[in-house]
């Protein structure tokens, strides 16, 4: 059923922030943030951290943070969501600067709009509540209902079509000669089950494993990792070869200041050269106590 606010337009905004069945009315209209404010997200051009969420608002992070303690749910069904653990390594490959984060909060416009309309003290929030009201006033009831239809419907479309837009990518990218093809294949794989709400499965073997990962796994610092990470590459592709290795091709990644780093497109296949490499020039220098197995550590 969908419910009218013909009330003036402070007892309207109030009634939204307090009343869940009528924010659901208004999901589907996140071009409203970008008629209030612009919205920066990160480079997947998809999500917003939690800092990115109260830069926009104008609120510090607590306050965004207790908005999504109190409204959780709410919030989960609009696409707020936290990734950690290979979901959280695989972003970071793709998002430099999240390297050495754990766990990240991701929001989606969605789950901006819907934060919008529980946000108090933001007077940006407050714009955007007015937005959605004004527009509500000028729509038909036949209007409103599809509004709420499409809301239903718009997590999974958005979810599929941005998935397959970034399958064609890598595609076309592996045919320009850009990315490694088993990188690729694997990376499909993934984009491809969580489209469809799965979670992926493929071998250990197949799974990204980059130099930093091992050089992390093997107990070293974001210092000694940063300093460490490059001459090692050389190592482990110069061991590869010698031994009549296949060395994958490097995929291109961004680096925090804008510039382009071509990275070799290492798999979990590939763990046996990256520890001789480390048997020979770093096991002595970090005396290690963790050991690795292709399955995990021992």
């Amino acid at each position: 059923m969908t419910i009218t606010t013909n009330l003036p337009a402070s007892t309207a905004d109030a009634a939204l922030t307090e009343s869940a069945s009528l924010r659901a009315q208004h999901m589907a209209r996140t071009d409203v943030l970008g008629k209030v404010k612009a919205l920066s997200l990160l480079p997947d051009d998809i999500h917003a951290s939690t800092e990115q969420a109260a830069n926009y608002f104008e609120v510090e992070v607590e306050a965004i943070r207790k908005v999504v303690e109190r409204n959780r749910t709410e919030l989960e069904t609009h696409g707020y969501r936290v990734v950690r653990g290979q979901e959280m390594k695989e972003l970071a490959s793709d998002i430099p600067s999240l390297t050495k984060v754990r766990a990240l909060a991701l929001f989606t416009r969605q789950t901006i709009l819907n934060i919008a309309m529980l946000l108090t003290g933001s007077d940006v929030a407050q714009k955007v509540r007015g937005y959605l009201l004004k527009v509500e006033e000028q729509a038909t009831p036949e209007a409103r209902a599809n509004a709420v239809q499409a809301v239903a419907e718009r997590p999974e479309i958005e979810r599929v079509t941005v998935a397959r837009a970034k399958i064609e990518m890598l595609s076309v990218a592996v045919d320009a000669g850009l990315l490694d093809k088993p990188w690729a294949v694997t990376k499909t794989h993934i984009i491809a089950a969580r489209a469809l709400g799965e979670e992926p499965e493929m071998p250990e073997e197949s799974k990204p494993y980059y130099v930093p990962d091992f050089l992390k796994d093997m107990g070293l610092t974001a210092k000694e990792i940063k300093s460490e990470q490059s001459w090692f590459g050389i190592r482990a592709k110069a061991y590869a070869e010698d031994q009549g290795i296949e060395v994958p091709a490097k995929r291109p990644r961004e680096l925090p200041d804008g510039t382009i780093r071509e990275t070799v497109a290492w798999r979990r296949e590939h763990l046996p050269v990256f520890q001789a490499v480390w048997e020979q020039y770093y096991a002595e220098k970090y005396a290690s106590p963790m050991f690795l197995e292709l399955g995990g550590a021992a």
